[in-house]
């Protein structure tokens, strides 16, 4: 089967300074991906690439099949969901109207309610937040209506970059959860980008590493928690080990 996302020796560079290094990668339909690494290691960037907010890379990046820089920018990002940790959403618009903006900006002239409905349900948010202003919400709930909105248009594949970061430890949790439910139930591709290592391992079904702009590991979480590379490790140990204390807490041990 082709990969529905490929990247060729993906490349970008500022200046004098590489951002990326050449990249070779394949992403399957469906998969989740996580993305971790060091502050300036290329994460977000490599986001943007795909997308084509940052057209000026090197080599090239797949889409089901087709070169993502063919593509208009209208047509390719009605394709992709993208969501950031700065939710975005528009104060003087109800939860329903922002669901719904997307269909807006496409030309509709109003949404669709049902389809609206079926996104606060898929997010499990209630329904009676759908006449709601963004002002009434909790960070929680706002975060979940930017990824409805973000799904509204149904697309393939969902770009996160670091969605849930400013949330609250269990707030965070429960909506990772409730996305990656959502990522199986609408057959979704996912590349998120995170900080939270222990977030990635979780909710991922590959982590890519990134390093420096290159790719450092590209596994399986259980491969990476196993994994005898120093700079992998010393990202991957800490989340581990933690998890390992407060199981033994538990345990009483």
């Amino acid at each position: 089967m082709a990969p529905f996302v490929e990247m060729r020796g993906l490349s970008l560079r500022r200046g004098d300074t590489r951002i990326l290094q050449p990249i070779d990668l394949s992403i399957a339909k469906g998969e989740f991906v996580a993305i971790i690494g060091p502050s300036g290691a290329g994460k977000t960037s490599l986001l943007r690439c795909i997308n084509t907010l940052v057209p000026d890379f090197g080599g090239t990046i797949m889409l089901d099949g087709t070169d993502v820089r063919t593509l208009s920018p209208e047509r390719l990002r009605r394709g992709i969901g993208y969501v950031l940790q700065n939710i975005g959403l528009f104060p003087h618009m109800t939860v329903a109207e922002n669901i719904g903006l997307p269909a807006r900006i496409g030309g509709e002239r109003q949404h669709d309610p049902a389809r609206v409905a079926e996104l606060l349900s898929m997010m499990e948010l209630p329904q009676a937040l759908s006449q709601r202003y963004p002002s009434s919400l909790s960070g929680g709930q706002a975060q979940r209506v930017a990824i409805a909105r973000a799904l509204y248009l149904r697309p393939a594949l969902m770009l996160m970059d670091e969605p849930f970061g400013a949330l609250d430890p269990a707030t965070r949790t429960s909506l990772g959860e409730a996305y990656r439910r959502s990522h199986e139930d609408a057959e979704l591709t996912t590349i998120m980008v995170t900080h939270d290592v222990g977030e990635a391992l979780a909710l991922s079904d590959r982590v890519l590493v990134l390093e420096d702009g290159a790719v450092a590991a590209f596994a399986a979480p259980a491969e990476l928690v196993d994994s005898d590379d120093p700079s992998v490790r010393a990202l991957v140990d800490p989340p581990v080990l933690q998890a390992r204390r407060l199981i033994a807490l538990k345990s009483g041990a």
